[in-house]
This record gives C-alpha cells, structure tokens and sequence, in this order.
C-alpha cells in the first residue's frame, strides 16, 4: 500500500503503516433485507465495505432481495474518525466506530457477565442505524451488532 519497512538504529523494522495500526476490526456481514429490485424481478446483491482507501467486498448472491452472508471482512482502523461505508447501486449506508473503540479502551474486566451492556447507540439523522445498536462483551470480546437502513434508495437494511 505504499508503505515501506525502514530499519531504524536499534535494528528493529518499523512501517508507518504499523505505527499507526490501531487494530484490525472485523465486519460480520450477516444479511440483507427487503433489498430493492434491481434487475428484471430481483436482484444480484453483494456488500461494498470502505473504510479510506480500503474497499472489500463480499460474494455476490444470485436473484435474492433477501440474502444470507454470514461474511466476516477484516478491515485495518488507522483512524477512528473514519466512517465505515457500505455502497453500491441498492443503497448505500455508514456508521460511525467511535463509540465502539471507546468501549474497547475501558479495558473491561474479563469476569464480566457475557451479554453485558456496556453502551448503547440510538438511531438518529446523524447515523444510518434501524433500530438501538447496543456495545456488549461476548465471551471476553466487545461485539456491536447494527441493523443499518440503506440510504439513497427505496428501501433495504443491512444486519453486521
């Protein structure tokens, strides 16, 4: 991606890419709802995730308005500020990982319950959100699940 590895005075290799790697997020994309039509009586959808320069894209789904994913996509977080986009010609969605990366630098006791609670996103005009998307610990890891409305088009949600 343009980055390159320099050798630095104590012999380690070091990249600008890595020095500002804030983690990987990974994306489960699990499924598609009440998509719109967009070809003669259905579609072919698939999932266009960007996050800045990066762009990953699931498996096309052959005539279903309503399709099952269950893809995980690994983006790199350089910047939090970035949203994650998700785009094509049915619509196009964005959120917001902030309140996400917060909940994950409260470094979390590891006894907590699984299913706890840690904060919760309301929809508003600001977000792309469905429905409440609420920031819990699953198993010793912070998981958001997202039901986003897709913009720009008739109708269609989108479950991560």
């Amino acid at each position: 991606m343009g980055d390159t590895l320099t050798e630095n005075s104590g012999g380690r290799q070091s990249s600008s890419l890595m020095d500002s790697l804030l983690g990987l997020l990974r994306i489960r994309v699990k499924r598609g709802i009440n998509l719109a039509v967009r070809d003669v009586r259905s579609s072919d959808p698939y999932l266009v995730v960007r996050m800045g320069k990066q762009k990953l894209k699931t498996r096309v789904v052959k005539k279903d308005v309503n399709p099952e994913w269950n893809e995980d996509l690994t983006l790199s977080v350089t910047d939090s500020n970035l949203p994650i986009i998700m785009d094509d010609k049915m619509g196009d969605a964005e959120f917001n990982i902030k309140s996400y990366i917060e909940a994950l630098k409260m470094n979390l006791d590891s006894d907590l319950p699984s299913g706890t609670i840690i904060t919760r996103v309301q929809p508003s005009r600001q977000n792309c959100l469905a429905e409440e998307s609420c920031i819990m610990w699953s198993e010793g890891k912070v998981i958001q699940d997202l039901c986003l409305r897709l913009r720009n088009v008739e109708c269609g949600e989108v479950e991560i």
